[in-house]
């Protein structure tokens, strides 16, 4: 890190000005007893106390600049020389020359060395070294200690940036919830206090499913009126056609019952479209459902037929409950109609579709005499009657076919296990 070799190049130089420190003292004792004209004597400790220790790590040596004989040293080498380089003849004196060695006890040292030459010519190499291990050390401490308190620092910083953004993004959240409350059909527009930079956003929002509600009832109030405005003619159409004899009579009225079963498709097709856009429509599929066998018990009340349901609660079908009504309503008269006993009704979550969305499962399976695979395709097909002895408009599996493929399902038709029909839809599941 910059840190901390920032604070190595400060210790090294703090440690080499202190050996500066004991190298000028050293040559000021010589040269003191040069003055005198007294052969060169013990300096002393410097100041130093481990200068008189042994192998204390700290040293200094006096020796003859030209054989390199050691005239001097201090206590603490203990009768042994430091190793240091051999000096050449070119080297003047006042020179300080500065490098790494390995001290007596094998510690690493650092050292000055400086050449003098007294008043009689005599030349000497003063040298003193110092244990190089203290400023690892220290520079490790220091190292240690700016990486905890990096470390205290970075985790504080992390801790105030998650505090930050949950506080700062806790409207986001509320705005989602809101949103998600919409989508589920719980309320009609985005509620709450949203702060400054989000209250356009949700004012565009309710501005967007206002105008979403709107397009969808001026949709709907177009189908109406389209639908009265076809219906009743082709009625007027109908009754006079079956008013008269004869085959002109009975071709108007064959093709009015097919512009009225084509008006009554496509304009049911248009209403569903419509209500497809609409933003948090959500119905509970178990009430429909109990609501529909209640009804088919009335309706098939002759035939006696056992209808069991097996829906877990709380299941939501992201649609219009007419639709829901339809869908359930048609399989389950369909089934009773064919069925010799017995009808059982099974919803459940039943994965996801192409897109991503969650999906229900509906299946219908009576115990009836079944339909083979060939005729199945037909079955689902508008106006098409199979067996005409059973009362009906042909019409109960294609609008179910046609609902189901609306909202992104399908229906499929395959045999129950007590060996009838088995009816089986997908519909988009909350």
């Amino acid at each position: 890190m910059i840190l901390v070799a920032l604070y190595r190049q400060s210790v090294e130089r703090a440690f080499d000005e202190r050996l500066d420190v004991y190298l000028k003292s050293l040559v000021a004792a010589l040269v003191a007893g040069d003055a005198d004209g007294e052969p060169l004597r013990e300096p002393g400790n410097l100041g130093e106390p481990r200068f008189g220790l042994p192998l204390s790590g700290w040293y200094w040596m006096v020796r003859d600049a030209p054989d390199g004989i050691v005239q001097l040293a201090s206590a603490s080498l203990a009768g042994d020389v430091l190793a240091l380089p051999d000096l050449s003849a070119a080297e003047r004196s006042g020179v300080v020359a500065r490098g790494a060695t390995t001290g007596p006890d094998g510690e690493d040292l650092r050292y000055v060395e400086r050449l003098i030459t007294l008043s009689n010519g005599a030349r000497y190499s003063v040298a003193v070294a110092g244990n190089a291990s203290e400023l690892a050390e220290d520079v490790a401490t220091f190292g240690a200690r700016v990486a905890a308190t990096l470390a205290v620092f970075g985790l504080g910083l992390v801790l105030a940036t998650v505090l930050q953004v949950r506080i700062g993004l806790k409207p986001l959240e509320r705005l989602r919830t809101a949103l998600h409350r919409i989508r589920t059909g719980e309320t009609e527009r985005l509620e709450g206090d949203f702060p400054t930079e989000l209250a356009p956003l949700a004012e565009e929002l309710n501005a967007v499913v206002e105008q979403n509600r709107e397009v969808v009832e001026r949709a709907r109030t177009h189908v109406g009126n389209l639908a009265h405005a076809l219906k009743t003619p082709l009625s007027v159409i109908l009754n006079e056609a079956r008013g008269h004899q004869g085959p002109f009579a009975a071709k108007v009225a064959e093709q009015a019952t097919l512009m009225q079963g084509q008006v009554a498709h496509h304009l049911e097709r248009a209403r569903l479209a419509a209500q497809r856009r609409m933003i948090g429509v959500v119905t509970e599929v178990a009430p429909v459902l109990e609501r529909m066998v209640r009804a088919m018990g009335k309706i098939h009340e002759d035939k006696a037929v056992a209808i069991t349901v097996t829906c877990p609660p709380g299941l939501r079908f992201r649609g219009e409950r007419q639709d829901l009504e339809e869908i359930a309503g048609n399989l389950l008269d369909n089934a009773c109609k064919w069925a010799a006993a017995t009808v059982d009704v099974t919803v459940q979550a039943g994965g996801v579709d192409a897109s991503g969305r969650r999906m229900l499962r509906l299946v219908v399976e009576d115990d009836g005499p079944g339909l083979p695979p060939e005729k199945r395709i037909q079955a689902m097909q508008r106006g098409l009657r199979l067996d005409e002895s059973v009362p009906g408009s042909g019409l109960g599996l294609a609008i179910v076919s046609d609902l189901a493929g609306l909202y992104g399902g399908a229906l499929e038709l395959g045999d129950a296990a007590s060996g009838g029909l088995r009816a089986e839809v997908r519909l988009p599941l909350l």
